[in-house]
């Protein structure tokens, strides 16, 4: 049976004999299937992923000859699937390294929750013994492996943090101490290991140090954004303050790390604080979500006034809220880091160009290529939504549709909004069937998960009849097609631009959205 490995260099094993594999184009193809593994990856996708986007006019040909090839490497016309409108390599989760980290992740991540510290511990370690160095290290440099990479290395480290939590709960403190610093060292804006290494030098007999841990994080971020610690490890402080014994080992109390998500809205003026406002209350209204606030700012004259708007939205908001304001060179950058540092799964900003142009605003294309969080970028103003609303998802069944639809559910949730999704009628000319079974599918998933309900509307595959079917939407919630680089928005997007007053655009993060269950950290995609 053949064995991929991609939680390292990429490897393949035939009964654990090596598996010779071709040049880098075909490993780079293999590794495009993998990181889709049993899903159809469409041929114009691994073009465009082989060449960068710039893939020459022979690029089909090319592609069919590096599958051809590589079934010929795996020994077999069948290890990898024709299947329109593309190839479809199927891969059994035994047979697949980053399957079976998943699988005791996972298991561990339950463990963990039941209070089960060793066997927690076990799976973890387990887990982690997949990795053999940096995932795909033979492909870093490559465009379409970089957000893979990424999100592979963030489920890495949340694992790790989940062996070091159960480790703490087991009395293995001290050990912990040297790895918690370097970790901190690594990654100083993680604020779960920040409080994990607090813990272990209390129970270690170290409180100044643990002490000093939280005042050099708090120096970090109040002096690079303005920004107080999260309200849980703030607590952590008090409890080591007052030698808390909730915080003894054989306590039960959770950790102080943040298990919250954060919405980040960074507008670029008033008038789009209120608008994301629309949307960004209504997300942090949910259970275990907070609001943060930021207005970056390019002059330092504009600091006083813009800090005294956000006291006063933050004193008016019906949602846990926080707020900075700061200036800034580059707004993408700063936004990038207020989301690391503050584990946010959403940022929402304003964009300032409707239809006309073929592409994004500069600071909106910055933050797509930038974030690890997904990002939504607002154009125009939504009235207040409440159970009278309708909100319009066109939905193809791309990770991106995902992407959309998983924020639109959220705001349903919170508001009570109605949800229809957006799909094609029938092509009798072409052959194609609608899109009812797909949004039916979709909309059984948004049932299960988060308990809101998607109506479907099905619209012929033409702009200005999607655009007049979904002319009743408060909000039209858009996907960003992964090849938005080459492609810029697409006419479609721009005539519903054109034909709306506020149109929300979803960039998919590699990190999990808002709406992933708590054990999602450890799993590398995520869709409803």
């Amino acid at each position: 049976m053949l064995d991929f490995r991609i939680l390292g260099p990429l490897e393949v094993a035939d009964d654990d004999r090596p598996v010779r594999l071709g040049g880098p184009k075909q490993r780079a193809t293999l590794a495009i299937l993998l990181l889709n593994a049993n899903r159809v990856v469409s041929v114009e996708r691994l073009a465009d992923d082989l060449y960068a986007g710039a893939a020459p006019v022979t690029a089909v040909a090319q592609v069919q000859r590096q599958i051809s090839e590589l079934r010929r490497a795996l020994g077999s016309a069948d290890s990898v699937m024709t299947q329109a409108p593309g190839y479809l390599l199927p891969v059994s989760p035994e047979q697949l390294d980053l399957s079976r980290f998943e699988a005791r992740a996972e298991a561990g991540s339950r463990a963990l929750a039941r209070g089960e510290a060793q066997h927690a511990s076990d799976l973890c370690r387990q887990a982690l013994a997949s990795w053999r160095g940096a995932p795909l290290a033979d492909f870093t440099y490559e465009t379409f492996a970089g957000i893979a990479i990424g999100r592979l290395e963030e489920i890495r480290l949340a694992t790790l943090e989940q062996r070091i939590e159960a480790d703490l709960a087991l009395g293995r403190h001290v050990a912990l101490v040297a790895e918690l610093e370097q970790l901190v060292r690594e990654h100083p804006l993680r604020e779960t290991l920040r409080a994990e290494l607090m813990l272990a030098y209390y129970r270690a007999g170290r409180q100044v140090d643990a002490l000093q841990a939280y005042r050099s994080i708090r120096e970090l971020l109040v002096s690079d954004f303005g920004i107080e610690p999260t309200v849980r490890l703030r607590q952590l402080e008090r409890s080591i303050l007052t030698q808390d014994p909730a915080l003894d080992i054989a306590s039960n109390a959770p950790m102080a790390a943040d298990a919250g998500s954060s919405v980040l809205l960074v507008p670029s003026c008033e008038p789009a604080l209120d608008a994301l406002m629309t949307i960004g209350e209504p997300l942090a209204s949910l259970p275990d979500r907070e609001l943060i606030l930021a207005l970056l700012v390019g002059d330092a004259a504009l600091l006083e006034k813009s800090a005294e708007l956000l006291r006063a939205r933050r004193a008016a908001a019906p949602v846990p809220t926080r707020s900075a304001a700061f200036t800034t060179d580059d707004r993408a950058a700063d936004a990038v880091r207020l989301a690391v540092a503050y584990d946010v799964q959403l940022v929402l900003v304003d964009a300032d160009v409707r239809a006309g142009a073929n592409g994004f605003p500069e600071a909106v294309a910055s933050l797509f290529e930038r974030s690890q969080a997904d990002v939504g970028a607002l154009y125009g103003t939504p009235p207040p939504l409440d159970s009278a609303s309708k909100i319009y998802v066109p939905f193809g069944g791309g990770e991106h549709d995902w992407a959309a639809l998983e924020v639109s559910a959220s705001i349903c949730l919170a508001t009570g909004a109605r949800l229809r999704l957006v799909g094609t009628k029938a092509d009798p000319a072409t052959g194609r069937r609608d899109s009812s079974r797909l949004l039916a599918d979709a909309s059984l998933a948004v049932q299960k998960v988060v308990g809101v309900d998607a109506e479907p509307l099905l619209v012929d595959a033409d702009e200005a009849e999607l655009a007049a079917a979904i002319q009743p939407a408060d909000l039209v919630v858009i996907g960003v097609s992964p090849r938005w680089r080459q492609r810029g928005m697409g006419s479609a997007c721009t005539s519903l631009l054109a034909a709306h007053e506020a149109v929300l655009l979803v960039h998919r993060g590699p990190r999990p959205s808002g709406l992933a269950p708590l054990e999602s950290r450890t799993r590398f995609s995520w869709s409803l």
